[in-house]
Formats: structure tokens, sequence, C-alpha cells
């Protein structure tokens, strides 16, 4: 696949530099560039970044970093099995736990929700960061609502986390999810809460809290633009009627005559 010309390979993270240096110059530099194109696309374009990927892959299936790569870029296409692979690969070749919290919700979109529970009260899950705790618990209420078990989903949630008036980076996605819960669970009046204190939270724009919560309220958006058409047709009649009038009365002062 084509890399563009601006994409050198020096814009990987120093870590993952460092992960191909165990690959000749040439062959890391070409490495480099694939990750960098995944890594641009995978939000925008999922299937060109799952293309770069399974380059990366082809030229090095050893380097645990291009694992993971070819991981997310599988997770970003819904290739649940395959990311899950990718994941287990990559996992066993550092030997770190990161990877747990998406390697479950792999299982959840297997359709094996038990499975993901099973891994949110495994040894793992304690030695995860904060962030990665959090996105475990995310991922074990998504699976009580695959199960139909919405009340335990909210209990899930609840925690110091979403109580905790400081935000970060996890705040707007952990309210967002509880404010979805309620929502759900016909609990309306907390669930709007829930999605204004998810949208206070949302700093980049990473949820539609902003909607949830103006469809709570009962606001309807209108395009400008099916308006600015109906008016233009609108109008366009009233210039063909007026037209027709004026003909009709020369017509009558022509018969007059």
């Amino acid at each position: 696949m084509p890399i563009p010309e601006d994409v050198t390979g020096d814009e990987i993270d120093k870590d993952v530099r460092q992960e191909l240096q165990s690959l000749p110059k040439g062959l890391a530099e070409d490495v480099a560039k694939n990750l960098v194109m995944v890594a641009r696309l995978i939000d925008e374009d999922p299937e060109g970044a799952y293309g770069y990927s399974k380059v990366a892959l082809r030229l090095a299936s050893r380097v645990a970093a291009v694992r993971e790569a070819a991981g997310f870029a599988a997770y970003a296409n819904q290739k649940y099995a395959e990311a899950l692979a990718e994941f287990r690969a990559a996992r066993r070749m550092t030997g770190t736990v990161e990877l747990w919290p998406v390697m479950a919700d792999c299982e959840r979109g297997l359709g094996r929700p038990e499975k993901a529970l099973d891994m949110a009260g495994a040894p793992e899950v304690q030695k995860l960061d904060k962030a990665g705790q959090v996105e475990m618990r995310l991922v074990a209420a998504g699976a009580r609502r695959d199960m139909d078990q919405l009340d335990a989903a909210i209990v899930t949630l609840q925690s110091p986390e979403l109580a905790s008036n400081s935000v970060q980076p996890w705040t707007a996605r952990l309210r967002y999810a509880y404010a979805d819960a309620l929502l759900a669970a016909g609990r309306e009046g907390e669930a709007r809460e829930w999605f204004a204190k998810a949208v206070e939270a949302d700093r980049d724009g990473s949820t539609d809290a902003s909607d949830r919560l103006a469809e709570l309220d009962g606001v309807e958006f209108v395009d400008a633009f099916d308006g600015s058409d109906e008016d233009d047709d609108i109008e366009a009649g009233a210039d063909v009627d007026l037209a027709e009038k004026d003909e009709d009365q020369d017509q009558d002062r022509d018969d007059r005559n």
C-alpha cells in the first residue's frame, strides 16, 4: 500500500521505535511508516488502517507493537476473533496486562459476555492502572447489559471515579455510560442529570452526550438547507401564481377591448 510522502516513520512513539531496533534499519523504517498510517487512519478510515496493519504484520509479526496495532485495527473493523488473537500474542510477548480490558470487550463482541465478566473479576484487573480499571468497569457494565441485567450494569458503574468532580480522560465516557444505562432502565430524570454531567466533562466531543441531552429536553434539530429548499419552492410557487394572475388580467383587458 502506498505511503504518503509526508510520513517518515519518526512520528511513532519512542517505545515502539525502540522495539523496532531489533529489525534491520530499512525494514524498521518500512514497519514504522505502516504503523504511523494505522494510527493516522484508525478513527476516520478503519478499513484503510486495517490494510496498513496487515502490511506491518507481514513485515514484522514478531514485534509486539505490530501485533498490538494489528489487534486495534481488527477491533476497529469489528473483527473481534482476529483482534483477540493479536492482543493475546502481544500480551504473551510483553507480559503486560494493559490489553486486558479490550480483550474482554472482544469477548463481548464475540457474543460471550459471561467470559468478559470472568475477566473483569480476574487478578489481572488489580494490576491495571486507574484508566485501565475504569475501562474494565465499562466493559463489565456493557457485558451486564448484553445479558439484560440493567440494574447490575448501573451498580457496576457506580464508583469513586463516577462520583468524583475532577475531570479525567475517562470521565465523560463513564458518565455517559451511566446515563445511558439509567435511561435504558427507565430512570429518565437521573439519566438527564448524568448526560448533562457528561457534557460538562466532554471537552473533545468524544461522546454524543449533548445530542442525547437535547433529545431528552425535546429539542428538534432542523436542517437549514431543507428549510431553505422548502422556502424556495414556496417562493417559486408564489411567483408562478402571480405570473398567471397577470396573464389573466391581460386577457380580460383584451376581451373588453
